[in-house]
């Protein structure tokens, strides 16, 4: 149960296949004070970002190119969309795009690598969604 952050609660989704890493993440950021949604699949995600209009989304990058999909990632369709919701890949196989060109094109805010550091990425939401003051929260968990 998070109490005493009001205003400054921010949702965030989950999208990845594996229910252990995000397990880890959610249990992190909800101890930092954000609600979580999740979802397994591509359109899972999909269909929950409508549904929950989250702050931001951290997206594992192989669900991505789930062939179950139109071939475009969820940051993309957003984008196309409207959208403003920052978006983070979160993969073992990001390091591939790690200083390539256009990922702010296709509408991702930044890369993630697995194992997941939670503090940074709590630190890095923190940040971007404007959230002022630190939740003496301990993150030491990796996803």
């Amino acid at each position: 149960m998070n109490i005493g952050h009001g205003a400054q609660r921010r949702t965030i989704l989950l999208i990845d296949h594996d229910p252990h890493a995000r397990a880890v993440l959610r249990n992190a950021l909800e101890a930092a004070g954000f609600s979580v949604g999740e979802a397994a699949s591509h359109r899972e995600g999909e269909r929950t970002a409508l549904r929950i209009a989250p702050d931001a989304i951290l997206a594992d990058l192989m669900l991505d190119t789930d062939v179950s999909s139109d071939g475009r990632m969820v940051s993309e369709k957003l984008r196309a969309a409207g959208s403003l919701i920052p978006c983070y890949v979160v993969s073992t196989a990001a390091e591939a795009l790690i200083g390539a060109v256009g990922l702010h094109e296709l509408g991702i805010s930044g890369v993630f690598l697995k194992p997941v550091d939670a503090f940074v990425v709590i630190q890095t939401l923190r940040t971007r969604l404007g959230m002022t003051g630190r939740v003496g929260v301990q993150v030491s968990a990796h996803a």
